[in-house]
């Protein structure tokens, strides 16, 4: 099994496949360069990004996330400040220290190569790495591929088929489940709700209090998220002119809180989620949920739903929200994908909406079976949407897609617990193998390339 926290991670936007992903490639690359002794003999790197992370890498900022790696950068670590200090003076100095020890030359033009004609069979988005000594000769040269909400894998790893669907990463857990029903056959044998059996798995990874101490950090940091993103205003970098609107959309809010609108709740789930995507986009701190370009759909519903009469944080709803949504995103990284590149947005917003109306649905008192019902209705109406961002930029419609996805997620755990009696017809399996056959099925234009879609057709008009 997965742990819940794999799925979500604490981050930098704007990109968990495409910025995220390849910082961490980059800085494993540095290390096996100095645990192999070949880091003090490295004069020169060569980056190759190709296919997806080549076609919308500059907007999605990976040839900067790849120098920060290669300067020894972490995702969860970075500080946004620091990281554009270390770009400016590489790109003044052209020169940076691998891992921060070894300096070397580095001219980003010349050494990272965009191979977005490059389309590799194993997954979308690889990206390969040399190192050279003075001579010319070559030190080391890896492949690694960016697999969506910031996992990397290597080719061999990509190859080595799992059984059963699980992916194997050498912890047995407890109640082991790769299939939806096999999680509610768990469930109904030992009586547990999604939460219990997902925390008592946890417990093969780590101490309990430990686990509980990464959800209740995951949950800060999306709460801060949403904060920073209410009260930063201006244009998002890029290009594109796109224009902050959460601070404008709180103030509003904040000035009449009681009002008796019903359409007022959209308004609040809208502005939450949009705060914590003009985040990503701007590069800030973010948590893959369950990934960068979907991280704002379950921090909006969390942060409306799990509140104490006080209007407080509930630290206990909170739990069971992330841990009944990360048993979810278990699901759909198993048994398909995460990755924009591989599946389109309803692997990524798709699936989001998923993890969010059934870890409401939880909240909510829901039984296994209507959280799992809760989860397929959220992903059966998005089937079949695309990526095709808008410049190659996480804004457009992302930022949007992200509020209307929190919305849906309500409503898709609402329609569950009005479900009396009977079974879905479609349930989450046959959900989430549809969403992988549509994926495979679906044209490159439309899987992050901005080879189609609106990324064009905007531009044109």
């Amino acid at each position: 099994m997965l742990s819940v926290l794999d799925i979500f991670r604490i981050g930098i936007g704007p990109s968990s496949s495409h910025t995220v992903g390849p910082m961490r490639i980059a800085r494993t690359f540095v290390r096996s360069l100095a645990k192999a002794g070949k880091l003090e003999n490295t004069a020169r790197l060569a980056v190759e990004l190709q296919g997806s992370l080549a076609l919308t890498g500059v907007g999605h900022g990976t040839l900067d996330a790849t120098m920060l790696g290669l300067m020894g950068f972490a995702p969860d670590t970075t500080c946004p400040d620091e990281a554009a200090a270390a770009l400016a003076k590489l790109s003044e100095e052209k020169r940076l220290k691998l891992g921060g020890k070894h300096e070397i030359a580095f001219e980003p033009e010349a050494d990272i190569d965009l191979a977005g004609h490059i389309i590799p069979e194993l997954h979308p988005n690889g990206m390969k790495l040399a190192a050279f000594d003075d001579a010319g000769g070559k030190l080391a040269e890896r492949t690694y591929y960016s697999t969506g909400g910031g996992f990397v894998a290597s080719a061999a790893q990509l190859k080595r088929q799992p059984k059963d669907d699980r992916i194997n990463t050498g912890t047995l857990a407890p109640f082991d489940f790769g299939s939806a029903a096999e999680l509610l056959a768990s469930c109904e044998a030992t009586g547990k709700s999604i939460a219990e059996l997902v925390l008592a798995n946890e417990d093969a990874f780590r101490p309990r209090d430990k686990t509980l101490e990464g959800i209740d950090r995951v949950a800060r940091a999306m709460d801060q998220c949403i904060e920073r993103g209410l009260t930063q205003r201006g244009i998002l970098p890029g290009g594109l002119k796109v224009q902050r609107r959460a601070p404008d959309m709180w103030d509003k809010l904040s000035a009449n809180p009681l009002s008796n609108e019903r359409e007022q709740l959209f308004d609040w789930l809208n502005c939450y989620a949009m705060a914590v995507n003009e985040e990503n986009a701007a590069g800030g701190r973010v948590v893959t949920a369950p990934t960068n370009g979907a991280a704002g759909i379950i921090p909006a519903v969390i942060r409306f739903y799990c509140v104490t009469e006080g209007e407080e944080p509930c630290r206990d709803s909170r739990r069971t929200f992330l841990l009944t949504a990360g048993a979810i995103g278990l699901l759909y990284k198993q048994r398909a994908s995460i990755s924009g590149a591989e599946m389109g947005c309803q692997g990524e917003v798709g699936v989001a909406c998923s993890m969010a109306a059934g870890g409401l649905a939880a909240l909510w008192g829901a039984t296994p079976a209507q959280v799992a019902s809760a989860a397929e209705i959220g992903m059966e109406h998005n089937l079949g949407l695309t990526c095709d961002p808008v410049g190659g930029l996480v804004q457009v419609p992302c930022i949007e897609r992200n509020a209307i996805g929190a919305v849906k997620a309500v409503n898709a755990a609402r329609l569950a617990l009005h479900r009396t009696g009977a079974e879905s017809t479609v349930s989450l399996d046959q959900v989430i193998e549809t969403m992988r056959q549509t994926g495979l099925d679906m044209s490159s234009k439309y899987k992050e390339t901005s080879q189609g879609g609106l990324a064009v057709n905007v531009i044109e008009c």
